[in-house]
Formats: structure tokens, sequence, C-alpha cells
């Protein structure tokens, strides 16, 4: 029977926070916009749809939602292509140790598939998935299940037979709804809804996943 990890990006396989932080406060100033970090950090994870009304106010358009967005993302990737990014903790050796294990794997994120392709090249971790699922490949962002649910169809695996890798209240919920397992990486309270909440995944134990994946699903 297969078995696959869904992984979610953004501060769960990379700490990519201050570039997102950097590319969004030069975008908004370009806008005329100032931001500050409070703000950034309840947005975190969102995708750029519900985030630039919320700052653009009145002057929101579809067009300029799109227009912002862009320019957004193009620094975004202009920063991880000059500065480079980190995986976060413990992510590259679970990458490595799951596939050696027969664990099918893909990133299922709310990311452009151009960042994600941006941030795996600059890591050297692109082998390590079967498929990805990005915003272009969903209508509905999390806490919806509509990524994870794809990402399993893409592997040609149950739900079932999945476990997510999250690090958001809302990735969390996301995964169960869809009957997933979930294992989250960072504070416990937030996050207390996972299967498994551990504060990085270094911490985790060496058969945290096939013991996860052995419990009865989400409903």
């Amino acid at each position: 029977m297969p078995k696959a990890v869904l992984w979610d990006l953004d501060g769960t396989l990379i700490d990519s926070a201050e570039h997102h932080w950097r590319a969004w406060r030069e975008t908004m100033s370009a806008e005329g916009i100032e931001i500050s970090r409070e703000q950034f950090l309840a947005t975190f994870g969102q995708r750029n749809g519900a985030i630039i009304p919320a700052w653009l106010g009145k002057r929101t358009t579809p067009l300029a939602i799109q227009r912002i967005g862009e320019a957004k993302e193009d620094r975004y990737r202009r920063l991880v292509r000059e500065q480079g990014v980190a995986a976060a903790p413990g992510a590259a050796d679970w990458l490595r140790r799951l596939r050696g294990e027969g664990w099918r794997q893909a990133v299922a994120s709310s990311a452009p598939r151009l960042n994600i392709e941006t941030v795996l090249e600059a890591l050297g971790l692109g082998r390590f998935f079967d498929a990805i699922v990005s915003a272009e490949d969903v209508r509905r962002g999390k806490p919806d299940p509509q990524v994870f649910l794809a990402a399993a169809n893409r592997l040609g695996v149950e739900p079932r037979d999945c476990i997510v890798v999250e690090d958001a209240p809302a990735g969390v919920e996301a995964a169960k709804r869809a009957g997933i397992r979930c294992i989250a990486a960072g504070p416990p309270g937030p996050l207390g809804a996972a299967d498994l909440v551990v504060a990085d995944l270094s911490q985790l134990e060496d058969d945290a996943f096939d013991r996860l994946r052995g419990r009865p699903g989400s409903p």
C-alpha cells in the first residue's frame, strides 16, 4: 500500500519569513502604504488575494491585486536567488529519510508555483518530490482541504495513507478536514489540533511517521 507525506512550504520546509517580510514591506511602500511587522505576521501563509485588500482598502481592484501580488512575488524570488534560503530544522534530513523508506512526497502549498520551484532549486531538494500542488492548482486556500486532497490524488495515494506536515493552524485545519493525519512544527497552543506537535522537525522520533500512519484518520 503506497504511503505519502504532503509538505507545506513556508515555515515548514523552509524558514522564509524574513524574505516574505522584506518583499511585502518594499512592495507596499512603493504603493505608499507602510505596513508593520505585526500586520505581516498576522497574514503570513494567507493567499495574496486575501492579504492585499486588507492593506489596500478602497483602492482594491482585481487588477491591483494581480499587479501588487506579482510585484511582491518577484521581489521574494529575487531575495531567494540572491541571498539563499534556509531549510527549516530537521526538514532536509526527513526528506532524505522518508525517500529512502519508500514514502512518496509532495509539496502542497498556497505559494505560487514559481516560488516553490525557485526555493527547491536554491536548496537542491527538488529530487525528493514526486508532485507539486501550488496556488495555481486550487480555487480555495487553506483551511479548505483542496490543496491536500489534490496532492494526494497526484501521488496516487488515499488520504488515509498520507501525513501532512504543517506549521500553521489553517494548514492543520485543512489536513483534518481532508481526513489526513497531521504533524505540526511550532508552538503547541495554536497547533493543538494536530495529531503530533513538536517545536521543530529535528525533535521528531525516528518512527514518528510510521507510528502516526498507524492511527485512525480524522473523519
